[in-house]
C-alpha cells in the first residue's frame, strides 16, 4: 500500500510511504524556509516529483479546522487535536488523477503516538508505555499488544509552552502580555539550564515556580505583582536567572517522573514523542531512570513527524501493520545550480585533504545526499570543524549568528564514543547527553561538562564515517564539531546558491559537496593553511 500524507501547518511536512517503507519526508522548513513553516505549493510539487505512482491513500493530520473540523463550542481546542480512539479517525473515498483512492485522517495526538511506536525497533504487538510532551499535551499512555491506546493521565498542561515562557520573562525584548512564548525560546532555555549550579529555589522563586507550573501559561501579566517578579527583564545572562532555569527544568521533569514512578507499574519500554522529546537532558534522565526496559525517541519527535505518524496510522487502519522501515536521510536531494565559482579554489577531494584542512582550523559546510529528517543536523547538512578549541565554539556561533551560550555538538565514530564520552551504545540521532571524558574536546563540551552526542558507523553514514576516520588518523580523535548548516531562524540549506551566499556572508572557509571541495579564496583560515602547507602540497593531496 502506498500512502501520501501531509501535515499542512506548523512544522509542515509531506510524506510518502511505499509498501511500509519511508520513501520521502519533505519538510516545509527545509531549503532555507523559516522554521516551523507550513506546507506551500512548491513543497507539494517537490513531493509529487519524488513519486512514481498515484498513492492508494491520501491522509492529513488532525487539528486543522479548515480541512474538516469545526471549532468545539467556540473554544480554542479543535476536534481532532486530542483523541486516541478509532472514532477519532475519518475515512472516505476520493478521486486523484482519475483514480479512486482512500482518504484518511486522525488526531494530532494519535499522529505522535503512532510515529513514535511505528518508527521504534519494538516489534508489532509489544506492549509499551508512551509519553507525549509538547507545546500543548503532557500525558502518559499505555499501548497494548493490539495497539489499543489508554490514556494513563494528563500530567501537565502545556509543558512545552510553559517551559519556553520562562526565557521571555528575563528577555527585555519579549512582550510580557504576549499570547504565546516564541518557538525558538525552548531550545535556548535548554542550553541555559546547563549553567545552573543551584538546586534549591528561594522563597521568592517558589512563588514564580508555582505560577509557571500551575498558572495560565499564555500570559505573564497574570503573575501577581509582575513588576516585582524575580528575573523580570534582567537579561538571560544573569547568573541567578540561569540557576533558576536549571531548577525550573528539573521541576518540569520531576512532575512527569513522579507520575511515571507512581503509575507505570510494569517494566516496559517507553516511546517518547512531542517537541520536548528533543530535550537531550530529559531524554538522558529517562534512559537512566531504571523505570523502563528501553527508551526510544524518533528524530522527528516534534510536529515534523506528525505526517509520518498519520501515514503509519492509516497503514495500521487499512492493513493492520503499524510498523515501517525508514532511514533518517529521507529528505530531498541537494539542488545544484549556478553560483559564482570564481570565488573558490576547487579541488577533487580526498579525506586526507579534508582532515588536514579541518585540523588546521578551517571550518567547512558539508552537504551530502538527501537531507536528514527532523531538526537536528546529522551529517548531511552540517557545518564541520575541529573539536579542540573553545575559540572554535565562539566562531561557529558567530557564523550561525546566534547567542554565545549555545553549545556545539560532537559527531564521533561509534567505536570511540565510550572512550571520549562514556557512551557505550549507539546514539545516531543526537538525542542524549553524555559526559566528556577528556579536556581535549573543548569546542564540543558544554559548560557543565556534557555533550549532545551523535555517533556514526560506516552503515549509518559512510561518507561522514570516512571523514571521521581520516581525521582520527590525522589527530588521534575521531570527533568533529557538527552543527546545522542553516541561516538563523531557517531550516537546512539545500541549494548551491544559498550555500555559496552563506559561505561568503557568514564566514565559512568553504564547503564540500558531490566529491568536490570549494575553498573560499578570501578566507583567512584557508590562506593560513596555504601558507603553512603550500599550494603544491594541497594539489598533491587532491590528486591522490
Amino acid at each position: 500500500m502506498n500512502i501520501l500524507s501531509y501535515n499542512p501547518g506548523h512544522d509542515g511536512a509531506i510524506v510518502f510511504l511505499q509498501n511500509s517503507h519511508l520513501r520521502m519526508c519533505n519538510e516545509a522548513e527545509k531549503n532555507s524556509n523559516y522554521r516551523h513553516s507550513a506546507v506551500s505549493c512548491p513543497d507539494v510539487f517537490n513531493a509529487l516529483g519524488e513519486m512514481d505512482e498515484i498513492p492508494d491513500v491520501l491522509c492529513v493530520g488532525g487539528w486543522w479546522p479548515r480541512d474538516h473540523y469545526d471549532f468545539l463550542h467556540g473554544s480554542d481546542v479543535h476536534v481532532g487535536y486530542r483523541g486516541i480512539e478509532k472514532r477519532d479517525m475519518i475515512t472516505s473515498r476520493r478521486r486523484l488523477l482519475g483514480k479512486e483512492i482512500r482518504y484518511f485522517s486522525s488526531s494530532h495526538e494519535r499522529s505522535h503516538l503512532l510515529c513514535a511506536f511505528g518508527m521504534s525497533s519494538l516489534s508489532r504487538g509489544t506492549p509499551c508505555y508512551a509519553l507525549i510532551w509538547e507545546g500543548s499535551i503532557g500525558a502518559f499512555y499505555e499501548i497494548d499488544e493490539k495497539l489499543n491506546i489508554t490514556l494513563l493521565g494528563d500530567v501537565l498542561h502545556q509543558p512545552g509552552n510553559r517551559y519556553g515562557l520562562l526565557y521571555g520573562l528575563a528577555d527585555p525584548t519579549f512582550p510580557k502580555n504576549g499570547p504565546y512564548p516564541r518557538t525558538s525560546d525552548a531550545g535556548k532555555l535548554m542550553a541555559l539550564a546547563s549553567f545552573s549550579t543551584r538546586t534549591v529555589p528561594s522563597d521568592k522563586e517558589k512563588k514564580l515556580l508555582s505560577f509557571l507550573l500551575d498558572g495560565p501559561y499564555k500570559d505573564l501579566s497574570a503573575y501577581d505583582e509582575l513588576e516585582n517578579a524575580p528575573y523580570l527583564n534582567v537579561g538571560v545572562g544573569d547568573p541567578e536567572f540561569r540557576n533558576f532555569v536549571g531548577i525550573y527544568s528539573d521541576a518540569i521533569f520531576d512532575c512527569f517522573y513522579r507520575f511515571a514512578e507512581a503509575n507505570l507499574r510494569e517494566k516496559r519500554p517507553l516511546v517518547i514523542a512531542g517537541g520536548c522529546g528533543l530535550n537531550c537532558d530529559w531524554n538522558s534522565k529517562w534512559k537512566d531512570s531504571g523505570l523502563f526496559t528501553d527508551v526510544f525517541i524518533p528524530p522527528v519527535a516534534n510536529d515534523s513527524g506528525s505526517a509520518i505518524g498519520t501515514a503509519i496510522d492509516a497503514q495500521f487502519h487499512f492493513t493492520g501493520n503499524p510498523k515501517i522501515s525508514w532511514d533518517v536521510y529521507s529528505g530531498l536531494d541537494f539542488i545544484m545550480g549556478a553560483f559564482d565559482s570564481t570565488l573558490y579554489d576547487v579541488f577533487e577531494t580526498n579525506y586526507e585533504l579534508l582532515a588536514d584542512l579541518l585540523a588546521s582550523d578551517v571550518i567547512l559546510g558539508w552537504a551530502s545526499g538527501r537531507y536528514e529528517i527532523g531538526p537536528r543536523a546529522l551529517g548531511n547538512r552540517s557545518i564541520l570543524a575541529a573539536p579542540f578549541l573553545k575559540a572554535t565554539t565562539t566562531r561557529l556561533n558567530k557564523i550561525k549568528q546566534r547567542e554565545q551560550f549555545r553549545p556545539i555538538a560532537p559527531v564521533c565514530l561509534e567505536e570511540d564514543a565510550a572512550i571520549w564520552f562514556g557512551c557505550a551504545r549507539p546514539s545516531p540521532y543526537m538525542l542524549y547527553t553524555y559526559v566528556a571524558k577528556t579536556d581535549a574536546l573543548a569546542a564540543v563540551t558544554h559548560v557543565n561538562g556534557t555533550a549532545r552526542l551523535q555517533t556514526v558507523t560506516q552503515q549509518t553514514n559512510q561518507l561522514l564515517y570516512e571523514l571521521l576516520s581520516a581525521f582520527k588518523a590525522r589527530t588521534g580523535y575521531g570527533v568533529l564539531c557538527n552543527t546545522s548548516l542553516n541561516f538563523n531562524g531557517k531550516g537546512f540549506i539545500n541549494n548551491m546558491k544559498d550555500l555559496s551566499t552563506y559561505t561568503v556572508e557568514h564566514g565559512l572557509d568553504g564547503f564540500v559537496i558531490n566529491g568536490r571541495a570549494y575553498l573560499l579564496k578570501d578566507s583567512s583560515a584557508y590562506r593560513a593553511f596555504l601558507a603553512k602547507s603550500g599550494t603544491l602540497q594541497l594539489k598533491e593531496h587532491s590528486s591522490r
